[in-house]
């Protein structure tokens, strides 16, 4: 069985064929290239440090579990912190070295989604959303619901790309062809 990173399965989101590039021909990105994604990286392990003991209360949070690696099959990954919420529910929590514009993207949602199933398998206890911190807006909070079809909507994706890799499947190219114009794998890909 196959286990990918949510980023992985965010890329396979956005166009199917990252799955295929990167796992059926091996073709690394090398995303560690690039400057802004080492600094968030860096930023999120300053984050972690600074806010160990805080435990935000004015969202519901009664408990926290910090820099939690979790694993299911399929899936793994880095939540930056899992609370427990008064309800009884759980809910991932994500600090992103961005600025809030006024607009939740896709890949940030998707990304909360993979770490509420993660949390669901690994807590026993239920997801019903999640919360960004926006560091370079003055850590401006943000809540997002998830919901059980969006959860449902990541476990089929991680069966699709098992399939593209076992199969050596290559998939449709996106239809979103603006997609194709920054992507990595553009020189390369048959659209």
């Amino acid at each position: 069985m196959y286990s990918f990173y949510p980023s992985q399965v965010i890329e396979y989101l956005y166009c199917a064929r990252f799955t295929y590039f990167e796992y059926v021909l091996r073709i690394p990105q090398f995303e560690d290239k690039f400057h802004k994604v080492q600094r968030g990286r860096n930023v999120h392990q300053e984050k972690l440090e600074q806010n160990k003991s805080y435990l935000r209360k004015k969202i519901g949070a009664v408990e926290k579990w910090p820099d939690q690696y979790l694993s299911i099959e399929g899936l793994r990954g880095k939540v930056d912190e899992v609370l427990l919420l008064e309800d009884g529910s759980y809910a991932p929590l994500d600090y992103k070295f961005a600025e809030w514009k006024e607009r939740l993207y896709d890949t940030y949602r998707q990304q909360l989604i993979c770490y509420a199933v993660l949390i669901e398998d690994n807590f026993g206890g239920e997801v019903k959303k999640g919360f960004l911190v926006y560091i370079r807006s003055s850590n401006k909070l943000i809540k997002v619901d998830i919901n059980e079809k969006a959860k449902e909507e990541i476990k089929e994706s991680m069966a699709a790309m098992a399939e593209i890799i076992s199969k050596n499947f290559f998939p449709k190219a996106t239809k979103f062809k603006q997609r194709c114009l920054n992507c990595t794998y553009r020189n390369i890909c048959i659209q």
